[in-house]
């Protein structure tokens, strides 16, 4: 059945994690093959690869993003860098209207992988030259008249897009080269298609009201009721995206998306994170309302949090080793990777209050061996 295909595909994603360490020259990712035989599959990588056309902006969103289409037809999405690393996020920027970092695209890769959660497709930084791959080779007429040269004498566009697009806000290289985050493309649409679903604590994306959750502290009681958080692990696995999205300072989760095929009992994609990584100085505590009040979470997941509180396998430390492989490291300044560590503690508190307030059996749901049928309660299980 569909359901016991997307549990064999999970666990297989979970028990075969790729390599530590690989050559810096290989991007490596596990894959399912034939659905229960799970291998590591690696991408050879190189700023040598040439880019033969853009097909075009892509559509949607509200900053500007690039379909890139190489020799060997792959496609990547192409994010380019628009703030310094040094850079936080003005404190009178509302979260709607912030911008998209390169940075955090590429940390979040990495940091997915570190909370075992492996639901982002591949991200790596990559140095493209504007001239060569990106002027030259468009075929996109409304991509290639925002190009001009900037009285610094370098190369500059801006694009077309809902936000930042303008000559006041181009993209400019150094003289022509410039940073960006490349994401691997998801299978087709006709090929694997995917559902996209409202964050039930969506933000309200208005400068004035305010969210039904930000305002009802029992709004956690009726998502239970409502499919499809009221059976299996999706209101678990929204605790996994909240505590991914804390820790990265991300407030702009406002939909998911999961493979059709494997219907409701399937795992979250953790798309679009460049909004994260943009003040190390604050924490967003809001970002943490879902759990708490929820109170809900897997034991694997705990245990991970745990593990990475401790001094050996310290957050920061893991994230600063890992991040050292892509070809635009340092990607985060220390700083950020400080207030890893600061959020985790907030989050390890908010589950300690969790525990003493509802019990440790009606807080942590269990993943790990144990009983079979643990994760088919349903979400308001107390």
């Amino acid at each position: 059945s569909n359901s016991k295909l997307a549990v064999v595909v999970s666990r297989c994603f979970s028990r075969h994690p790729c390599p530590s360490v690989t050559p810096t020259s290989q991007l490596c990712i596990p894959v399912c093959v034939c659905v229960c035989v799970c291998v590591c599959v690696c991408f050879k990588y190189s700023s040598n690869i040439s880019i033969v056309f853009l097909s075009a902006m892509k559509s949607g969103g509200t900053q500007l993003k690039l379909i890139m289409t190489f020799q060997n037809y792959g496609q990547g999405l192409f994010k380019p860098m628009k703030q310094t690393r040094e850079q936080e996020t003005p404190p009178d920027f509302f979260y709607f209207s912030d911008f998209e970092r390169h940075n955090s695209e590429i940390a979040a890769f990495h940091l997915d992988r570190i909370l075992n959660f492996r639901r982002v497709p591949p991200v790596a930084g990559r140095l493209v030259n504007m001239t060569r791959e990106i002027r030259d080779v468009t075929r996109d007429k409304n991509l290639y008249k925002t190009f001009f040269v900037s009285p610094a004498n370098n190369l500059c566009f801006y694009g077309e897009c809902s936000y930042y697009c303008s000559t006041e806000h181009a993209l400019c290289g150094k003289p022509d080269q410039i940073e960006g985050s490349l994401a691997a493309f998801l299978p087709d649409q006709n090929l694997a298609k995917r559902k996209s679903w409202k964050n039930p604590w969506r933000r309200s994306y208005s400068k004035r009201k305010k969210a039904e959750w930000e305002v009802d502290k029992d709004y956690c009681d009726e998502v239970k009721k409502t499919p499809p958080y009221d059976r299996g692990t999706r209101l678990l696995d929204v605790m996994d995206m909240t505590i991914f999205d804390f820790l990265m300072g991300n407030m702009d989760r406002h939909h998911y998306e999961t493979f059709e095929k494997f219907g409701n009992d399937t795992f979250i994609i953790h798309l679009d994170n460049g909004r994260g990584f943009g003040k190390h100085s604050h924490d967003e505590l809001s970002i943490l309302v879902p759990l708490i009040q929820c109170c809900r979470l897997k034991t694997s997941t705990y245990l991970r949090l745990q593990l990475l509180a401790q001094e050996e396998y310290q957050l920061s430390s893991l994230m600063e080793e890992s991040l050292l492989r892509d070809r635009l490291s340092p990607i985060l300044i220390r700083p950020h990777l400080h207030a890893l560590d600061r959020r985790l503690r907030l989050v390890l508190q908010v589950l300690a209050g969790c525990i003493e307030k509802e019990g440790h059996g009606n807080v942590l749901e269990e993943d790990v061996g144990g009983d079979p049928k643990a994760t088919q309660r349903t979400p308001g299980h107390r």
